[in-house]
């Protein structure tokens, strides 16, 4: 018998172009994915493309906003033209300004909510017909240990994570049985990437100050390779989600 050839499974990562979207693009790419890289960084997303393509991998960079439902559906036609099917989404791109709600940082607030949910459900909209058409698909939503918890500070934060949470319960439950659709919420501790860069509340870093001078971050490859985890499992396995914190990181 002459064995079938192997598919080339095809992710979308949004948030790509830097932190745990360019480490999971590594990873996933190593792992024989072709990548689709999506932010709205296009020169950074050419050169982690240019590194990708250099060693071998496959890999398409497309410019985007997430909170933009039109920019998300040319991303998911980009990776169809190019790749022919659209395996994985990686819901990564998200932003974290965090801000004592008695300061009133409404802007921030509106802005937090479009990225952390509207974007998400836009990444996610767009990747679903050809998962449903195909009958396959696993989607990997970029959540926090802020989904299931709350801190000062962090009350908008938290609330968009909650929602992540909530939105990825409900792709297992309306999406898996019929069209083998999975769903993982992937809870990041502290990692250092450039999430912090977003506060202008200075409040923020007066109250964190002690507990980001004593606990060692997380490197984004460290989730990454939680990513990993998930996407690799047998399809009658189904991980629905995955803390990954500092070991020192007590909350």
């Amino acid at each position: 018998m002459i064995p079938k050839p192997l598919i080339m499974k095809t992710a979308i990562i949004t948030g790509a172009s830097s932190g745990i979207g360019e480490a999971t693009a590594h990873s996933l790419a190593t792992e024989g994915y072709a990548v689709v890289l999506a932010a709205r960084s296009l020169d950074k997303l050419e050169t982690l493309k240019s590194d990708l393509l250099s060693k071998g991998f496959k890999a398409l960079a497309v410019k985007a906003d997430v909170t933009k439902r039109d920019d998300m559906k040319a991303v998911a036609k980009a990776a169809l033209d190019e790749f022919g099917r659209i395996d994985v989404l990686i819901n990564n791109a998200g932003i974290m300004p965090l801000s004592f709600l008695k300061n009133l940082h409404e802007d921030e607030w509106e802005q937090t909510i479009d990225v952390n949910i509207k974007g998400v459900m836009n990444s996610i909209s767009a990747v679903l017909p050809a998962m449903m058409d195909q009958k396959d698909g696993h989607v990997v939503n970029i959540s926090s240990i802020a989904g299931i918890g709350v801190f000062q500070s962090a009350a908008v934060y938290c609330g968009t994570k909650y929602a992540v949470e909530a939105i990825t319960e409900g792709i297992r439950l309306e999406l898996t049985v019929p069209y083998n659709i999975r769903a993982t919420s992937i809870r990041p501790g502290g990692v250092e990437t450039n999430l912090m860069s977003t506060i202008t509340d200075q409040e923020v870093f007066a109250a964190f100050e002690p507990m980001m001078s004593s606990v060692k971050f997380l490197q984004s490859e460290d989730i990454a390779k939680a990513i990993v985890y998930a996407v690799k499992q047998d399809p009658n396995v189904s991980v629905d989600h995955v803390c990954v914190r500092p070991s020192n990181q007590l909350m």
